[in-house]
């Protein structure tokens, strides 16, 4: 009896094994149907739309917005392909042109390698508001006057934004020169946007130490390197440069820089006649002591450090040569004659 109910025991065990080999074949099919099916166009009929992929955004959180944007038929199969060909993580933040229309491996394929849907442009240093509105146009970035809107009217979280003055203006000096990519959908407000965070970028904590160590505020460092910005062209010139307006600041001198003039102007003359450096406006150098009510235009990096770190020189003048350079003299004297030696 008791090998019969071992015999009877063996043969049930083989068919308990074969139900379960029977279950898994069954389930290995249904999981391979789908991840078939997972891998089919949302919708072949479907055209192109904008998809953006958030910077930081996990594999899973894409797969989310593209089966929600009706993209993909299902997230959990482009997490699983995602794992499987090896791009789970590596997927690039940017705006992309996909379509439901494409297969899973194509999307995949797009998001890792695809270029995203983006537009450049470039701000040199020392260019103001205006100027830079018009490259912004002109590039097809956004209008000159949608710009300028957010300029003035944009609502900005910046610490180095407090306590500026209102006006179309007032963000003058902070719209960090720089080439930028954006997506091409970005507005002006994002493109202001991305410009102060820029700033913020460049001007460290180790620039906000310098200046406190000066004693000069955040917003007189960019006035005063934006003036620089204008005013020079080599390199080297800018902390020397830099160096005769801080002579001329504490000995109450008036800066007279023409760059200041040429800012009320709205034009970059070669030269200003007297009665350019007569127009009142307070941001003539030429006319009030101390530095103008805003900066001038975007200083580079180059420049605001000039302005935290000038050259201690005797200079009180300087005069552009005509090649770009400067030349430098301390007294009055020698100040007329370099320009009779390289204007008169």
């Amino acid at each position: 009896m008791a090998k019969r109910r071992k015999k009877r025991g063996g043969r049930g065990g083989l068919l308990l094994l074969l139900l379960i080999i029977l279950i898994a074949a069954g389930g290995f099919a249904g999981y391979r149907s789908f991840l078939g099916k997972g891998q089919l166009p949302a919708d072949p009929a479907a055209g192109s739309v904008s998809f953006t992929v958030p910077a930081g955004a996990s594999t899973s959180s894409i797969g989310r917005l593209l089966e929600e944007q009706g993209l993909i038929r299902s997230s959990k199969v482009f997490k699983i392909m995602s794992k499987k060909a090896g791009y789970d993580g590596k997927y690039q933040a940017g705006e992309y042109q996909l379509s439901a229309a494409m297969p899973l491996d194509e999307i995949m394929h797009t998001l890792l390698h695809g270029k995203a849907d983006t537009k450049r442009f470039t701000i040199p240093e020392g260019y103001d508001i205006r100027r830079t509105a018009e490259a912004l146009e002109a590039a097809s970035i956004c209008t000159a006057d949608a710009f300028r809107k957010e300029v003035a009217e944009g609502s900005f979280d910046h610490w180095f934004l407090e306590g500026l003055p209102a006006g179309a203006d007032r963000l003058e000096g902070y719209l960090f020169p720089e080439t930028y990519e954006v997506y091409a959908s970005a507005s002006a407000h994002d493109v202001v946007e991305r410009m102060l965070a820029q700033f913020e970028k460049v001007f460290t904590d180790e620039y906000r130490s310098r200046a406190a160590e000066i004693g000069m505020s955040v917003q007189d460092v960019i006035i005063l390197a934006s003036i620089i910005e204008r005013e020079a062209v080599v390199q080297e010139d800018r902390p020397v440069i830099a160096g005769v307006f801080y002579n001329r600041l504490e000995r109450g001198m008036l800066l007279q820089s023409c760059a200041t003039v040429q800012y009320i102007l709205g034009e970059q003359k070669a030269r200003l006649t007297n009665a350019d450096t007569q127009i009142e406006s307070p941001y003539n150098t030429y006319l009030h002591e101390g530095l103008p009510p805003g900066p001038i235009c975007s200083p580079g990096e180059l420049s605001i450090r000039a302005a935290l770190w000038p050259e201690e020189t005797d200079y009180l003048y300087f005069l552009a040569k005509g090649d770009g350079s400067h030349v430098f003299s301390r007294t009055h004297e020698e100040h007329l004659a370099n320009k009779a030696k390289y204007i008169d």
